[in-house]
């Protein structure tokens, strides 16, 4: 088992800045990818960025790129966000996920494990 802790929601205006971290605990991360993915109201379940725990690899969808960035912290097991230039339509629910694989998919489905979610509302 994986555990998931996310944080570092909130308000914030358009423009501005906010920093998610997901703290993971319970099993080694090597062969993991983790993903955050984010959820608006009555909207499905959407992919953002994801990081291969093992060298470092990254990718984004199209919308984040260029304004957010995913990094880690390997001493701490932690993944961050961080979030730049945000718009309203970035308000969601964000969610950190981890895939006990080394293959790369942005269907949340296949991801195993998953946090409670942090809100990010960003105002116009």
């Amino acid at each position: 088992q994986v555990q998931l802790v996310e944080s570092g929601g909130g308000l914030v205006q358009a423009g501005g800045s906010l920093r998610l971290s997901c703290a993971a605990s319970g099993r080694t991360l090597t062969r993991y990818v983790l993903g955050w993915f984010r959820q608006a109201p009555g909207k499905e379940r959407e992919f953002v960025a994801a990081i291969w725990w093992a060298g470092g690899s990254r990718y984004y969808e199209d919308s984040v790129k260029g304004r957010f960035t995913i990094s880690k912290d390997n001493a701490k097991n932690t993944v961050f966000l961080q979030m730049n230039s945000l718009k309203p339509e970035d308000t969601a629910v964000y969610y950190c996920a981890a895939r006990a694989s080394l293959s790369f998919t942005t269907t949340p489905s296949s991801y195993d494990y998953w946090g409670q979610g942090t809100q990010v509302t960003v105002s116009s």
